[in-house]
């Protein structure tokens, strides 16, 4: 564990805490190699693409046959979709079966010290780690908002945390969720993530790793699977966001629009699991936050991705570099794969609010840190709300 204090006089890791599948599809070094096609499934003929997904692929020469047939397996940069208007996720049918969802983790690649900035803001002493626990089954009786991200790169299925966030434009009936902008785009160095979808209470009942391997999709996924329609991260993320280091981390945040894969029952996402928490863009400064709650689920070892933790820790502040916003630091074993995971602080009215999300952490695991929530992040949930007001 180290703090970014001392940076000077310790050598250890920093990573964002997405994780990967091992020997699901190529390195970032041959990532215009195509990876295999999923043995457990043929999606190709279940695929939905609307009209305007496929005028945004012909747009950028993107055969919607070829697509159909596979062809968002090609991580080919030039056909690897970047700006913030070229998102595109057509549904595939149960693509995420319980197989793929179970063995999408690997664990991050660390950054040296050199590679980050250093102490140039306002930062805390490195808080004493806090051993995550447990959260007690079913999860949806304790964290009915809290869920996996589920997406596909050039390095294999990956995972993330995510939270089910209400919408201003649909009260009680939203369908969007909070999570890290490297679980949806890869940054400077890359696009958007594909096949991206929302599975909330995962593992419901807490089954044990072992009983995983034979449960039904619907143990696994009880409130359903539900896929991105859209996705806004900050640009900051976009422009500067790296797996690695620290950076863009002050502006890791990310909104997903979701649909239910398979139609649902007419219910909203929120109405499906009950809850739906507000986001707090002004919270509280450090000082006056007496306690915050990050919950994940965290896949690197002494992890294995199946099961919810949480982690609770009065915040510190963390800066990466003084230009940058600083952000909430907790002390917290969770490690990857807790990415994106919602942070909760009571809110101004007293009720609890997300607040910020899991961003980046030590190799060593001892705390985390998650970006503070301002106009930016308030930018990219209006628009997303806005975008589906009328639907």
């Amino acid at each position: 564990m180290r703090s970014i204090r001392p940076l000077l006089m310790a050598a250890s890791a920093v990573a964002a805490l997405t994780l990967t599948a091992t020997a699901c599809g190529p390195t970032e070094e041959n990532a215009g190699d195509k990876p295999s096609a999923p043995t457990s499934q043929n999606p190709a003929d279940k695929i939905q693409i609307p009209e305007d997904l496929k005028d945004r692929l012909k747009e950028h020469g993107i055969d919607v046959d070829k697509w159909r047939g596979g062809e968002w397996r090609n991580w080919d940069r030039d056909k690897w979709l970047r700006e913030a208007k070229d998102f595109v996720n057509p549904i595939i049918e149960d693509l995420w079966d319980p197989d793929r969802m179970r063995d999408a983790e690997r664990p991050d690649k660390p950054v040296e010290e050199e590679d980050i900035s250093g102490d140039e803001g306002v930062t805390d002493p490195t808080p004493d780690a806090v051993k995550a626990k447990s959260v007690a089954p079913k999860y949806h009786a304790n964290a009915p908002e809290s869920g996996k991200v589920f997406f596909d790169g050039p390095e294999g299925s990956m995972v993330c945390s995510a939270t089910v966030v209400q919408d201003p434009a649909h009260p009680g009936k939203s369908n969007m969720v909070w999570t890290a902008g490297h679980c949806v785009h890869k940054g400077k160095l890359g696009g958007w993530y594909r096949n991206i979808a929302f599975v909330p209470s995962y593992n419901d009942a807490a089954l044990p790793t072992s009983d995983l391997e034979k449960a039904t999709r619907e143990q696994i996924a009880p409130y359903g699977v539900w896929w991105a329609d859209w996705v806004k991260t900050s640009d900051q993320w976009i422009a500067q966001g790296a797996a690695t280091g620290g950076a863009g981390a002050p502006y890791d945040f990310a909104v997903i629009q979701v649909t239910p894969e398979k139609g649902g029952n007419g219910k909203s996402l929120e109405e499906t699991v009950g809850s739906a928490l507000p986001v707090e863009f002004n919270a509280p400064a450090v000082p006056k936050i007496a306690s915050l709650t990050a919950t994940g689920y965290p896949a690197a070892p002494p992890f294995d991705g199946q099961k919810m933790y949480q982690c609770q820790d009065k915040p510190g502040r963390l800066s990466l570099k003084a230009e940058q916003p600083t952000m909430y630091r907790i002390g917290c074993t969770m490690t990857g794969g807790s990415s994106g995971g919602g942070w909760v602080a009571q809110g101004r009215d007293g009720k609890p609010a997300l607040v910020s999300n899991t961003s980046i952490g030590p190799s060593t695991a001892g705390w985390l840190a998650g970006p503070r929530l301002g106009p930016e992040a308030k930018a990219i949930y209006d628009e997303v709300s806005k975008k589906y007001a009328g639907r």
